[in-house]
């Protein structure tokens, strides 16, 4: 889903085709490539892939004394189970908040905040230690680790500070490591709590993550603004209506030949503005302009003081985001830059390699111009944002700049205390200091705009006095005549304005088609991997509407017949559907993050589901690095079952918060392991030895068989998961665990069976399944059974009908 050309590019050449074939006119074309998007800046964060090599917490959640939970940096699959209330889900919510300062659980998965209760459970109520959360991290291919931690010093959750550490100790800032925009777009956490929600409402916040990613965020912005223009132009258009019912109104029962005449100007179903306007100017003419100069008073208006304010806002945001760019690298950068660029256009033109400062002869050869065009593009990267700081600035100061007007024409050779104080307000205009022009503007502004209040009432006032009867119906006819004229400029306006709107959506409509195909291909893939024998089936994903009122629409249906996604789907398929939606985002090529956490998935998912969610889980491990938090064994059971590489890690948690993390090998071998190392315990009771070891040898014996059964079920037979654990549940007996383990080819007699696997096999499970062994007086006899069990379920694991007997092969 890389996009090689980019969307300013794209569009520009969409719209001289467009213009070409007269499908835009040359205004809705020049107005669309006023509002294209800028190239997207150069992410700060590091490129990636970042990956988590350990995940820290104390006095945190479920933690109480600190606790490391370590996992294997790169792709693969990692598997944190334990029993719920072990304090799993406090890991994946240390990452996360760790990173994003943020927590699902609290902060609402539907975007709605928690109450306070949920806020009051973060701190661990048996943890002395100070509450840190602390993930250490991979960040590129170098392999060189970063620390980032985040302590509390209040008792508020969002009392803490984040630190930065290298592996050599020193600090950076975060955004140096993890780009936060990138981190909210492609956001690799999936906690419990969104599993359920995330397909909640209209799903507005998930169209608009979805239109980023994809590339075309930048075209809603666009809408929302071409919208806002078309508001204001029918705004516009719409206030003649009421002033010229107001001028009607005034005009009633006067006794006047000009009140008939703008009467009748008015009165029809279309006004006439021309026979208005001549009655305006031949008045005016006929009172010798008098009026003329006091209507222009009384419609006087100052600045708008709420504009003046957001301006003011905007530029001093502006100045400050300036101001750190210019203390910052970045702004030194932009320094060199021009240093290196002017010395490099010496040389160019002056054809010389000697220095121009110091006169050293060839200091600027060919080697230096060409370490300085490097370090050039270097230090540009570098410069973006103190570039992009510098443009914000120009643009905040622009748009004071346009607030301030000229003198009016009436005013430019009066002397009176107004003329002066609006030639003071258009000397703004030529102050280039953002300070100093905010100063002012602040200054000038609400005293102009008080004395055009001021002299504005008076004119109208003098109006009314001249003339009690006329004046005001003239005044009303000049304002709606003005709003008129302004009315028909702001229709054309609109109109272009709609026109450019109809081409924008439908290019957004064209592009967003073709950038969701992948997108829409990866989510089906995940959800028929989920929800292979479900009646329900997951089609298209499309994104509807806008910005400001986007939705995504899921095409789902059962049994080929179209149905409400939510009203048909389960628990289970409902945490598909998001795990369906998540994954691709979550993977996207251009995501930085080679990680993903999920929290809990399993829950709510029947046994085919697990098995579906193992084999996503696997296909993502191969380029991800996977950790997945469950309590529920049947994860572990499909990832045995599909023969699934993973690193298991097992949580448990002890009295008073204390947490411990084990690696677990697989089953077999750890129940071969637990019974050799009680049967080398030279200070065994040997009543103890003979009861205990041969039931330890009984019970690995029946796990191996189990996953033999698992995988002979499953291979030779065909059967999925969910038969396989029926055929499993029932048994009781070894010899039961025994027979149902045994190759497909294997004799139908189970004694001859064992036996031709492995000679005295059969002999070795009565002595198992005897209860006592009281043959074991040494600890060379017990480490001998123990052998000699684990050779039988190696047989059978392999199932070749090679006879071997208990002293090895034969």
């Amino acid at each position: 889903m890389t996009h090689d050309t980019p969307l300013r590019q794209l569009l520009d050449d969409r719209l001289t085709v467009s213009l070409t074939a007269s499908e835009l006119t040359p205004e809705a074309a020049d107005l669309l490539r006023g509002m294209l998007p800028e190239p997207l800046p150069e992410t700060t964060g590091r490129a990636g892939p970042v990956y988590l090599r350990s995940i820290t917490a104390a006095g945190w959640r479920g933690v109480g004394p600190e606790t490391t939970l370590d996992l294997p940096p790169g792709p693969g699959l990692i598997v944190v189970a334990g029993r719920n209330g072990t304090g799993k889900s406090s890991f994946a919510e240390a990452a996360e908040m760790a990173l994003t300062g943020l927590n699902a659980r609290w902060d609402g998965s539907n975007g709605k905040a928690r109450t306070a209760v949920w806020k009051e459970g973060w701190r661990n109520l048996h943890g002395s230690a100070v509450p840190t959360v602390a993930v250490r991290l991979t960040l590129d291919e170098t392999g060189d680790p970063v620390t980032v931690r985040r302590t509390w010093y209040g008792a508020k959750v969002d009392e803490a500070r984040t630190t930065v550490e290298r592996a050599d100790g020193t600090e950076q800032k975060l955004d140096e490591s993890i780009d936060a925009s990138m981190l909210s777009l492609y956001r690799p956490f999936l906690p419990y709590s969104e599993l359920g929600s995330m397909v909640d409402g209209t799903l507005s916040d998930l169209h608009n993550k979805i239109a980023r990613f994809i590339g075309l965020g930048q075209l809603g912005e666009i809408d929302d603004r071409l919208a806002a223009r078309i508001k204001a132009c029918k705004d516009t258009e719409s206030r003649p209506r009421d002033l010229r019912t107001a001028a009607i109104e005034a005009l009633a029962g006067l006794d006047d030949q000009r009140a008939t005449e703008a009467a009748r100007a008015l009165g029809g179903r279309t006004a006439d503005v021309g026979a208005v306007r001549a009655l305006l100017d031949r008045d005016a003419v006929t009172d010798g302009g008098v009026d003329v100069r006091l209507q222009a008073l009384a419609t006087l208006s100052g600045p708008d003081e709420q504009e003046v304010a957001g301006a003011l806002a905007r530029l001093r945001e502006a100045v400050a985001a300036a101001e750190d760019a210019r203390h910052s690298d970045a702004e030194d950068a932009r320094r060199l830059v021009g240093l290196l660029e002017s010395a490099l256009e010496h040389r160019h033109r002056s054809q010389s390699a000697d220095c121009p400062v110091c006169g050293t002869a060839d200091r600027l050869d060919r080697a230096w111009a060409e370490g300085a065009r490097a370090e050039i593009e270097r230090l540009q990267a570098e410069a973006a944002g103190a570039e992009a700081a510098r443009r914000m600035l120009g643009a905040a100061r622009r748009a004071v700049h346009d607030l301030v007007q000229p003198v009016p024409d009436l005013l430019r050779a009066e002397e009176s205390e107004l003329a002066d104080l609006w030639r003071e307000w258009a000397l703004c205009r030529s102050l280039t200091d953002p300070a100093e022009l905010a100063n002012s503007v602040e200054r000038v502004a609400p005293t102009l705009g008080a004395a055009c209040r001021q002299v504005s009432e008076e004119a109208a006032r003098r109006l009314t006095d001249r003339n009690t009867a006329w004046r005001p119906a003239a005044v009303r006819l000049a304002e709606w005549l003005d709003a008129e004229e302004k009315s028909t400029e702001a229709k054309e306006r609109r109109r272009e304005t709609e026109k450019a709107r109809t081409w924008i959506r439908k290019q957004t409509d064209e592009l967003r088609d073709e950038r969701m195909a992948k997108f829409d291909k990866q989510s089906q893939d995940v959800w028929k991997k989920l929800c292979e024998s479900s009646s329900v089936a997951l089609g298209r994903i499309e994104l509807k509407g806008t910005a400001a009122r986007g939705s995504v629409q899921l095409g789902v249906s059962v049994d080929d017949q179209k149905a409400p996604a939510y009203s048909v789907m389960s628990q289970g398929e409902l945490h598909s559907l998001a795990l369906s939606l998540f994954i691709p985002r979550a993977t996207h090529d251009d995501s930085p993050f080679g990680f993903l956490v999920i929290d809990d998935p399993v829950q709510s998912m029947d046994t085919q589901k697990v098995e579906g969610l193992a084999t996503v889980l696997s296909e993502c491990a191969r380029h991800r690095q996977v950790v997945v938090f469950t309590h529920d064994t049947r994860l572990e059971q499909a990832i045995s079952h599909l023969g699934i590489e993973a690193t298991i890690l097992y949580v448990s948690r002890e009295s008073d918060s204390v947490v411990t993390v084990e690696k677990r090998s697989d089953p077999v071998t750890q129940a071969f392991k637990e019974a050799r190392d009680v049967s080398c315990d030279p200070g065994l009771p040997q009543e103890v030895a003979d009861r205990v070891i041969p039931a330890m040898c009984r019970h690995a014996l029946e796990i191996s068989c189990t996953e033999t059964a698992r995988r002979t079920l499953r291979d030779d037979h065909g059967l999925g998961l969910t038969e396989i654990e029926e055929r499993i549940a029932p048994l009781e007996r070894t010899k039961e665990y025994v027979v149902l383990a045994l190759p497909r080819n294997a004799s139908g007699d189970p004694r001859t069976a064992v036996e031709s696997l492995y000679a005295g096999g059969w002999a070795l499970i009565n002595e198992l399944n005897a209860g006592s062994h009281p043959g074991l007086p040494t600890v060379d006899d017990r480490k001998r059974l123990v052998e000699r069990t684990k050779g039988l379920a190696k047989a059978i694991r392999r199932g070749r009908g090679t006879v071997v007997s208990q002293g090895g092969a034969r």
